[in-house]
């Protein structure tokens, strides 16, 4: 069992930034496709971000140049730096891990999530 642990979730206002963390096991985030994907009430799970094992970085349309995506191989720790919020980007943030010979994509499913972090944009 993969155990990726979030933080940082929290309510701001529209144009404010949060900064979310991921705590895993070192083999997971130095070797697997990481990511963060996040889910809407009502809405379907989408992909954000995404992190291959040599820290190259994909993100989805909707937050290219406001977001961005770091790792600490050392510390075994993911970051989503989060800027220029925006009341849809409001969604429960979950980490996530999968393995795959290709590159990494915000449209793979991933094999392990965390429990999630909740975003609150407010207008």
């Amino acid at each position: 069992q993969v155990q990726l642990v979030e933080s940082g979730g929290g309510s701001v206002q529209a144009g404010g930034s949060l900064r979310l963390s991921c705590a895993g096991p070192s083999y997971i985030i130095s070797s697997y496709c990481m990511g963060w994907f996040r889910q809407a009430p009502g809405k379907e799970r989408e992909g954000v971000t995404t992190i291959d094992r040599d820290g190259i970085t994909n993100y989805a349309d909707s937050v290219k140049g406001r977001f961005a995506m770091s790792k600490d191989n050392a510390k075994n720790i993911l970051y989503l730096q989060m800027n220029s919020l925006k009341p849809q980007d409001t969604a429960m943030y979950y980490c996530a891990a999968w393995w795959t010979v290709r590159g990494c994509r915000v449209t793979d499913v991933p094999g392990y999530l965390g429990q999630g972090t909740q975003v609150t944009v407010s207008s």
